[in-house]
């Protein structure tokens, strides 16, 4: 299945007090829509799920439902290291009238691959929804094999998978060994274009809440045949890719919208705001953003 090609994992907006700003999300989900985002990711770890009690999760499924309104889809992260309780979630995030479901591999507890394979199934049981499995062994320590992807493509309602192992080989792999309908993403901004060149549908990203636009245009470029423009606006976005990761996500991204004028407030313990320092070595990336803008 075919969610877009620039997916974002929409930030979760904070008032001054820590909690969540449905106003400023509002704004942040229609500036989103307006500069390239074919559909949004909500309440993943760009959304700071870990940090969402399940009563603001469903709530913010349901406000983002609402505002969206059918003109894209909207991805609701349900997955977690516990089955119940993903279950739970996901059938409260169907109520809520959400597109699909991301399950992130399960952390912390570390499955094995046939564990793993039982929880995504078990809970694709539990749902009519089309899921998105979400690998991401840097975060979660472990990782999906290809062959229990691969497997997993078989059920009717897990759909994609948003691969961020950074490891192309796999990507390959699975890219080959699925049906045509099952859609692979990059879950890394840097590697949108190198997951493409093997087959990828495009990016689930962090980037496009500041250059949505022009991840458009590279991948519009790449998949209309002009590769070498498209590698030319990849290696343009790379610093500003990079500037959006010099500290943890969603701290440098959040600093960023906040300083274009989107406001979405701070973040929430144990995530910390940006130093001075890097508040300012972020800013020095922001004319370049709105130079690129104006010209493309």
């Amino acid at each position: 299945m075919n969610f877009g090609q620039v997916i974002t994992a929409m930030v979760t907006p904070f008032d001054r007090h820590g909690e969540i700003d449905f106003p400023a999300t509002q704004k942040l989900i229609e500036h989103l829509i307006a500069n390239g985002s074919d559909g949004l990711v909500v309440a993943g770890t760009t959304g700071e799920s870990p940090t969402l009690s399940t009563d603001e999760k469903v709530e913010l499924f349901q406000f983002t439902v609402n505002t969206v309104a059918g003109r894209i889809p909207v991805i609701a992260g349900t997955g977690s290291n516990n089955t119940r309780a993903s279950i739970s979630l996901t059938r409260q995030a169907e109520e809520a009238g959400v597109d699909g479901i991301m399950l992130v591999t399960p952390y912390y507890n570390k499955p094995s691959q046939e564990g793993m394979f039982q929880h995504f199934q078990a809970i694709a049981q539990s749902t009519r929804l089309p899921i998105m499995l979400y690998n991401i062994p840097g975060r979660s320590v472990v990782n999906m094999s290809p062959e229990t992807i691969i497997r997993l493509s078989q059920i009717d309602n897990i759909v994609s998978v948003k691969e961020a192992s950074g490891d192309l080989d796999a990507a390959a792999e699975i890219i080959e060994k699925t049906p045509d309908s099952f859609s692979v993403y990059s879950g890394d901004d840097s590697l949108t274009l190198p997951m493409l060149s093997i087959g990828g549908t495009g990016i689930v990203s962090v980037s496009a809440h500041i250059i949505g636009n022009d991840m458009q245009d590279m991948i519009t470029s790449f998949k209309t045949g002009d590769v070498k423009t498209a590698a030319a606006i990849h290696r343009r976005l790379l610093p500003t890719m990079n500037a959006l990761f010099a500290a943890p996500n969603p701290t440098p991204v959040k600093a960023a919208l906040n300083l274009t004028g989107v406001e979405v407030g701070g973040v929430r313990l144990p995530m910390i705001p940006l130093t001075e320092e890097e508040t300012m070595t972020l800013r020095k990336s922001l004319p370049d953003i709105h130079s690129e803008a104006v010209t493309n």
